[in-house]
């Protein structure tokens, strides 16, 4: 079974946007990072980025992980391992 989930984009049929108030705005987020995560989409756009910028995507994604998550909250939902 696998390990991770992308059931929001899945089942999500409100407004799309940005700017209109805080719920909506959480909701596009996971909405466009779910679809942006889409493995045919990153087959086609990684190799397309430059060295700046996969460096600039894995220092925001890794800043807000060490900002917002415990180190046991990064283990269990981003490497989803056990850790004790």
């Amino acid at each position: 079974m696998s390990k991770h989930t992308h059931s929001f984009i899945e089942n999500h049929t409100d407004l799309v946007g940005f700017g209109l108030n805080r719920e909506t705005n959480e909701n596009t987020i996971i909405y466009y990072l779910q679809k942006f995560s889409d493995d045919a989409l990153m087959k086609l756009i990684v190799p397309r980025l430059s060295d700046n910028e996969l460096a600039d995507i894995f220092d925001q994604i890794s800043t807000l992980m060490r900002k917002h998550l415990s180190e046991k909250e990064y283990h269990r939902y981003f490497l989803k391992d056990d850790y004790h």
